[in-house]
């Protein structure tokens, strides 16, 4: 079997139990914690990336494995797999409307427990692809006061009920609405030509959240200024350029300011 942990060799690599449940835990850096989660298809050399980068401005960032191989590179096949174990899952619940992730459950007991080793105000969280809208779901949880939402798949957008489906049971967002109007706020990533992430959910949030709801839409229609693909999907790892003025770095430099303007406390 092919051993691809030399990828992240830099990272602090330990199991961790929570609620009876064992996950592997890739970490980095130092300061206030912020929570990356992978997206499909699992912790990829681009994941770890973000991580550095991230880390470098003075943030300890914790990545759980919930999928796939860690350090393994993104290949179509291997995308293909992830997603099908991510579907059958019932921790992910990929089809389930008005629904909160069985697997946030365990985030946020994650959240919680860093927060207490790395102290600070509190935990920031990126989501993305199929973990995309997991920070909305761990704002339950009183250390989460920085979520970002990157291109939040699921529900997997089959049908219109879905695809305005913002991944949350209708009790939980009431509690996350009480929070929001007591100045919460979270962040939101999506390519306007996303297929995995419609309009219509960003629509939603915006609607369920108001102001709270800080959308970014970048436009990856045909023909754009920036020659981005309609395909394009991932805005922080694969589809991101590292290249100032591009709408991707734009884009992570206000996530890196909404982390700063929450998580710094000097």
């Amino acid at each position: 079997m092919t051993d691809y942990r030399s990828e992240l060799q830099d990272f602090q690599a330990e199991q961790v139990t929570l609620l009876g449940v064992t996950r592997e835990v890739f970490r980095l850096g130092d300061g206030p914690c912020i929570i990356i989660i992978p997206e499909i298809p699992g912790i990829t050399p681009e994941h770890a990336v973000l991580a550095r980068r991230i880390a470098a401005h003075g943030y300890t960032t914790v990545t759980p494995s919930v999928f796939g191989t860690p350090g393994k590179p993104m290949t179509n096949s291997y995308a293909a797999s992830s997603i099908i174990k991510g579907c059958v899952s019932k921790e992910f619940a990929a089809f389930a409307i008005g629904s909160t992730r069985p697997i946030t459950l365990w985030l946020r007991a994650l959240a919680e427990s860093e927060h207490a080793k790395c102290g600070g105000p509190g935990v920031g969280v990126i989501g993305m692809c199929f973990t995309g809208g997991f920070g909305l779901a761990m704002m339950l949880s009183d250390s989460v006061i920085a979520p970002v939402l990157s291109q939040p798949s699921l529900p997997l957008p089959i049908g219109a009920a879905r695809k305005s489906d913002i991944g949350i049971a209708p009790g939980d967002l009431e509690k996350i609405q009480a929070k929001t109007s007591a100045g919460a706020c979270m962040m939101g990533l999506r390519f306007t030509e996303d297929r995995a992430v419609p309009a219509e959910r960003f629509a939603a949030l915006r609607e369920a959240l108001g102001d709270a709801f800080i959308s970014i839409e970048i436009d990856s229609s045909e023909g754009n200024a920036n020659g981005i693909k309609k395909s394009a999907h991932s805005v922080l790892t694969h589809d991101f350029v590292d290249d100032p003025g591009h709408p991707t770095y734009e884009a992570f430099s206000k996530v890196l300011d909404f982390f700063a303007a929450r998580l710094q406390t000097t």
